[in-house]
């Protein structure tokens, strides 16, 4: 077992000349980074307000309606491993700049799209955008950050941003519209994407990857199929449910590609996704961890955004409004997680974020009611679980990217952003489901109180899986920091 000193990282290694090398300030990076993955964070739930007014302008059927999340969340999920490992490859820098190019551009030909199919495609080229742009922009941080507390604080942020990308997307998107048209939530994009496509060629540092590696390409078609099948099943499973052969049949071809996918990294002398790092103990832990977390942070603004509509009666943005002090809660924990995890370890820090989300869930369980207010149903467990997953999310990025050689930290973040995504999917599929079956059944089914009960029973679930995985993190971990290499 390798362990690193708490004030240093595995070196650079072949052409990397480290951080130092770059061409602008280290706040431009981070400030760059963060923009790019607040964008693609955003554009997974800003589109939820804008369906709406866009079926009746496009005269677009039900059955379509559903594929313009599904066209991005396929992509988004499915290749961002493979851009992970492309920014290793390539470098950082030539993969964050065609991501946001396309991201942008596809921005702009969806907010000006005339019939549905153009909307789809759009949709779908921005989410292969997004894919390239999500894994290197936390490369891109940690890289940029060469001392341990510099790049913990700044992975804070990362974090904080990318958190907050979630929480906005039903504020943005609500403004937008309600002020605007549908299509300005797809063309507010094009300007900040110039804006950071301009920075990054001024600003982002052109680093040499290190050493003269291929492309593992079977390897890349095997885990981009097997990973957009899974997501494809998972977003099915909630129109036609968990027995239906289209919801069946992508998930089982996915687990077999998957699972070739496995096989072939262990024969390749370049694979895409280097199976040794998970002999890494830490990395490991991270991608356990992140799963409930990636799950949490897209269900928490989900079911609470719909208790608001559904049971408060709030407007879409009131309901936006509403979440503004749950941002503000995940941007103090990750803003002050690094001086925490320098105090107590981030093992620590892990495991109690994970305790305070489930405490949180299940306050929110107890507190969901039809009658319930902003302050007690809302707000005061809403915070408590905010924190939590602040704590938890900061931390286990961070430990990702610290616990892997320079060369592999593109691989890794693609993992830490793969397992986040596919956690979020499969918890909001999942929860979908076992709240639909709670408030269609009963003896007012619909009513409020029922539509209450239904969404406190999820949060009764997920305060089960936090517990879950706080109770077994610190035998994942290492016992105080975890900054073991291997």
């Amino acid at each position: 077992m390798r362990t690193l000193a708490p004030s240093s990282r595995p070196a650079p290694q072949g052409g990397d000349p480290g951080p130092a090398a770059g061409r602008g300030p280290r706040w431009a990076v981070l400030v760059l980074a963060c923009l790019g993955q607040f964008l693609v964070i955003l554009d997974v739930s800003v589109m939820n307000v804008a369906i709406p007014p866009m079926r009746q302008d496009l005269g677009m059927s039900p059955s379509a309606l559903q594929w313009v999340t599904i066209a991005y969340v396929i992509p988004f999920s499915g290749l961002m491993l493979l851009f992970g490992r492309l920014g290793d490859l390539w470098g950082q820098r030539t993969v964050f700049i065609t991501g946001m190019a396309l991201f942008t551009l596809a921005s702009l030909g969806g907010g000006l799209a005339q019939e549905p199919w153009q909307i789809l495609v759009a949709r779908a080229a921005q989410g292969v955008g997004s894919a390239a742009v999500a894994p290197v922009t936390l490369t891109l941080v940690s890289t940029a950050f060469a001392e341990v507390e510099a790049r913990s604080r700044a992975i804070g942020t990362w974090a904080a941003v990318a958190s907050a990308g979630g929480a906005a997307g039903s504020l943005v998107g609500g403004v937008l519209v309600e002020y605007l048209s549908w299509r300005s939530v797809l063309l507010i994009n094009v300007p900040v994407g110039l804006l950071v496509l301009a920075g990054s060629l001024a600003w982002l540092p052109k680093v040499r990857p290190a050493g003269s590696a291929k492309l593992d390409v079977p390897g890349a078609v095997l885990v981009c199929t097997g990973l957009a099948a899974l997501t494809f099943g998972i977003s099915r499973s909630e129109t036609a449910g968990w027995q239906a052969a289209g919801t069946l049949l992508p998930l089982i071809a996915g687990v077999i590609l998957l699972a070739l996918f496995v096989l072939v990294q262990a024969r390749t002398a370049a694979p895409l996704m280097p199976l040794r790092l998970f002999a890494n103990r830490s990395l490991r832990a991270t991608t356990v961890g992140i799963l409930p977390v990636g799950a949490m942070f897209v269900v928490m603004w989900f079911f609470l955004n719909l208790y608001a509509q559904n049971v408060l009666h709030y407007s879409p943005l009131q309901a936006g409004l509403s979440f503004l002090p749950h941002s503000l809660a995940i941007v103090l924990a990750s803003k002050t997680s690094a001086r925490l995890a320098r105090r107590a370890g981030r093992t620590m820090l892990i495991t109690g974020g994970l305790a305070l989300a489930a405490a949180g869930s299940l306050w929110q369980y107890a507190a969901l009611s039809a009658d319930g207010t902003y302050l007690t149903a809302f707000l005061l467990p809403g915070l408590v679980m905010s924190l939590g997953l602040g704590y938890a999310a900061t931390a286990l990025t961070s430990l990702t990217t610290d616990c892997v050689a320079t060369e592999d930290t593109g691989a890794a973040s693609g993992i830490n952003n793969t397992a986040r995504q596919m956690g979020g999917a499969l918890g909001l599929s999942i929860l979908s489901a076992v709240a639909a079956s709670h408030t269609s059944h009963g003896a007012t089914p619909g009513s409020p109180a029922q539509l209450a009960d239904g969404y406190a029973l999820v949060f009764l679930i997920t305060a089960c899986a936090f517990a879950l995985t706080a109770a077994v993190m610190p035998a994942m971990l290492p016992s105080r920091t975890g900054e073991t290499a291997r």
